[in-house]
């Protein structure tokens, strides 16, 4: 009689939770709208020189009926530095998050930055470009210079 009582339990918790999942007919609930929206959410810089730091502005909107907060937004690595309003994002209102890298080590890199909003949900940004070598002195030397001298 315990493991039939047992058993009718288990089974009441597992139904009573999948009621929680569907409408009553057996269809799923939809998921809440995602209100944070990016406009987008890649940026190629394309070729880029060594030593120069390169920005872009990524804008958000919240096209939620509620306020929107940005709890977090986190680089894959010290190279890239995020900036943002710590302020609510209104509904209807966009923001913006201003994204640097470093451009220190040469060659192709790709970052993700990771925005998390509303104390769980997350979305990434993706920033991607090839670094090109520095030059080894800014321009090269010009040998008549020595020949101008000596006109002199």
């Amino acid at each position: 009689m315990k493991k039939i009582a047992i058993v009718v339990g288990l089974f009441f918790t597992i139904f009573s939770s999948q009621a929680q999942l569907t409408n009553g007919k057996g269809e799923a609930l939809p998921r809440p709208a995602d209100a944070l929206q990016l406009k987008e959410n890649t940026h190629n810089f394309g070729k880029i020189p060594q030593g120069r730091p390169a920005v872009y502005v990524f804008e958000v909107a919240n096209t939620g009926k509620t306020p929107l907060k940005l709890d977090n937004v986190q680089a894959s690595c010290g190279c890239t530095t995020p900036e943002w309003s710590r302020d609510a994002i209104e509904p209807g209102a966009t923001a913006q998050i201003k994204v640097g890298y470093n451009a220190y080590a040469e060659g192709p890199f790709t970052k993700t930055v990771t925005v998390v909003y509303n104390t769980n949900m997350t979305k990434t940004i993706t920033i991607s470009g090839e670094v090109l070598k520095s030059p080894a002195s800014s321009a090269p030397e010009n040998p008549s210079i020595q020949l101008l001298k000596q006109i002199n």
